[in-house]
């Protein structure tokens, strides 16, 4: 049989410690997304890590390092679309990305116990699990800190809702005014409604602005005849 002549005990020994090594350091990256509850836990993290070690490997017992290097790649790659799978946008949030991320810190494991480089998968094991475990801490506290709109770049839009019969004049209105304030409007869209009423929405150019400025803005014209309403709110996501 093949099998019989191919067979080396040492080769295979090697390989085994190798998955082993993927699968101790996949566990590991696992338990704590398991812990988490994320979408993509422990038997994942797992499988991932293991399978690319195995790929790896394979490549390197096959084609030696330069196999490995294309294996690798293709392996990134694969990952990728295993990652997009975890990822679920709700509305203007978007959830799984960290999970996602942590997935191809585990085929980065695999890769590195694959190609027999123990000490670089412990390593990156430690990396992933302090990304994961030492910053949260960090970004809690990130995100209980007051924002400062002056501080920010973003897109800025004022919305009025205001009475059919006096659209063309409010629309020019508002784009006067704004940019007598020095917000210089990017583009403005109109929405009409079924009782009389039309949404205009003015969207910004991405500036930096002082939030009491652009409130005076929004309520002299909201003293205006015809106008129903008059907001501004602001959006930091692509």
């Amino acid at each position: 049989m093949q099998f019989i002549q191919t067979f080396q005990l040492l080769d295979f020994l090697d390989t085994l410690v190798s998955l082993a090594v993927a699968f101790v350091l996949g566990t590991l990256i696992g338990v704590e997304r398991q812990y988490r509850l994320r979408a993509a836990g422990l038997r994942t993290n797992v499988l991932v890590a293991v399978g690319a070690a195995a790929f790896v490997d394979l490549a390197m017992r096959l084609d030696g390092s330069g196999g490995a290097v294309r294996v690798i790649a293709y392996v990134v790659s694969g990952i990728g679309f295993l990652g997009a799978g975890v990822i679920i946008k709700e509305g203007m949030n978007v959830r799984g990305l960290n999970t996602a991320a942590t997935l191809w810190g585990s085929a980065a494991v695999g890769c590195c116990a694959g190609a027999d480089m123990m000490a670089q998968a412990t390593a990156l094991t430690i990396f992933v699990l302090a990304g994961n475990t030492l910053l949260r801490p960090l970004v809690n506290a990130v995100n209980r800190s007051p924002i400062d709109e002056r501080s920010l770049e973003a897109t800025y839009y004022v919305r009025l809702v205001v009475d059919s019969s006096v659209l063309a004049g409010m629309r020019d209105q508002l784009t006067e005014r704004l940019e007598a304030a020095q917000y210089p409007v990017a583009d403005i869209e109109v929405a009409e409604r079924t009782d009389r009423r039309v949404d205009i929405t003015a969207t910004l150019v991405s500036t930096t602005i002082d939030p009491k400025e652009l409130d005076a803005v929004v309520s002299s014209l909201h003293r205006e005849e015809g106008v129903y309403d008059a907001t501004w709110n602001v959006s930091t996501t692509d």
